[in-house]
């Protein structure tokens, strides 16, 4: 198996065929050029991971064409072969970004060391590069699933502002994706190469979370051995995604307002403050308005936070995006899950849209990844969905009808649930199975 790309640019064939024979017994992929002109256009072709070039070359230098290389080609490493003793065009090499230089005509051993080394280092920076690619693609305004009118202003929205570098307030209920829509924006701006950091100010308490934004110096308190950096410095020239913003305790509020406003915070327990560059995308299920009614969120803060809006809708109200949003998930989940799920039957969309999701897509992720691990089938069926979509398939409403109607209804389910089986259903309802029978028969089930 070729374990990478190398090309040699040298005007001597004899030492090309050479060095070509040499590398390729270590198993690597050779390319030959006899002029940089003709390496340029091989680059350009080819995916090369590794370079080595003669300084002298008949139409350019080989230290000049290191850089041109790095410039256009930065993951690729370059090997320069020097003149005899000529050390200072090595040294102008390293400057121009080669990996090493190496003097002509020395002992071949010396080359594949230094080869395999080079290669380690491109190789590394390739798949970095292409897990960078991914991950931006994974979490691109393109890949935001919806076609409904709600959902495509929400990205256009998103869009407009992801270059812009301002602070942005995500607004929607629990599970409607602000944190995809913060990912979102952070990939379609300038920072998107940089760290991108997501906080869920819910999950600590007052002192943790201070601690876990801005770190903190040894002895700031007891346990703190040693300096800790914080998410803010984490998060250093990226963006951090502060969720559920409203949950943050009032007294921390006003250090997130001078982080806004100066770029600065202090670590816990340190006197001199510490410089900042991020961008801040928060995100809210509560209605801050109300909030600061009632003496739970600033005022100035949430001018500061609100410079730019946007609402998400929630599940319930882009109720035609469900279909392809069950797919995504069954398609996702079904691999992982070790289970062969092509699709759901139209009883089973129906259920899905007659739902109330209070969980929005969340809920409807959790939903399908129950049913495609109850299912016994290549599709989808209503049957293994939760009792409560059984009510909403059969228009029943337990509050309206009377007790035996309501027992009924739910020997209804449980059979439904059970597919009939009334071993099983009479389990379920922990009681006898000649019980069962007997209500079956007084309800002409």
């Amino acid at each position: 198996m070729p374990k990478g790309h190398i090309l040699i640019i040298d005007d001597e064939e004899q030492l090309r065929k050479l060095l070509s024979r040499l590398l390729a017994l270590e198993g690597y992929t050779l390319y030959e050029a006899a002029n940089a002109r003709t390496a340029q256009k091989l680059l350009e072709k080819e995916e090369i991971q590794v370079v080595l070039s003669d300084v002298k070359l008949p139409d350019g230098n080989g230290v000049d064409l290191a850089h041109t290389i790095k410039t256009t080609h930065p993951d690729t490493e370059i090997i320069v072969l020097t003149a005899y003793g000529n050390i200072a065009d090595g040294v102008q090499a390293i400057k121009n970004g080669a990996f090493d230089y190496i003097t002509k005509g020395d002992d071949n051993n010396k080359i594949l060391p230094l080869v395999s080394k080079a290669m380690d280092k491109a190789l590394l920076q390739f798949r970095v590069r292409e897990l960078e690619k991914k991950i931006g693609s994974k979490y691109s305004f393109e890949n935001i699933i919806g076609r409904s009118p709600a959902i495509k202003a929400a990205i256009t929205l998103a869009e407009k502002v992801a270059p812009a570098d301002i602070t942005v307030l995500l607004l929607g209920e629990t599970g409607a994706g602000k944190e995809v829509f913060a990912q979102a924006i952070h990939q379609g701006s300038k920072r998107k190469q940089q760290p991108f950091v997501a906080v869920n100010c819910s999950a600590f308490g007052k002192e943790l979370l201070e601690s876990e934004l801005f770190g903190y110096v040894a002895g700031a308190f007891t346990g703190a051995t040693k300096d800790r950096k914080g998410f803010f410095e984490e998060a250093r020239g990226g963006t951090i995604f502060l969720d559920e913003i409203g949950e943050m305790p009032v007294e921390l509020q006003a250090k997130l307002l001078r982080v806004l406003e100066t770029q600065e915070f202090y670590r816990v327990g340190e006197a001199v403050p510490t410089k900042t560059d991020v961008r801040i995308i928060a995100a809210t299920n509560r209605n801050l308005e109300t909030e600061i009614s009632n003496g739970h969120f600033r005022a100035d803060l949430f001018y500061r936070l609100s410079a730019f809006q946007v609402q998400l809708p929630s599940l319930n109200q882009r109720k035609e995006d469900i279909p392809e949003l069950a797919m995504w998930f069954i398609q996702q989940l079904g691999p992982k899950l070790n289970k062969r799920v092509s699709g759901m039957t139209p009883a089973f969309l129906q259920a899905l849209q007659q739902h109330t999701w209070k969980g929005n897509i969340r809920e409807l992720r959790n939903v399908i990844e129950r049913a495609v691990i109850l299912t016994d089938t290549d599709m989808l069926d209503a049957a293994v969905l939760p009792l409560d979509f059984l009510w909403n398939q059969q228009g029943g409403d337990p509050a309206s009808l009377s007790l035996a109607g309501m027992e009924k209804q739910h020997i209804l389910k449980v059979l439904a649930y059970t597919k009939g089986n009334k071993t099983k259903a009479a389990e379920l309802m922990e009681i006898g199975l000649t019980t069962l029978y007997n209500k079956i028969k007084e309800y002409g089930i």
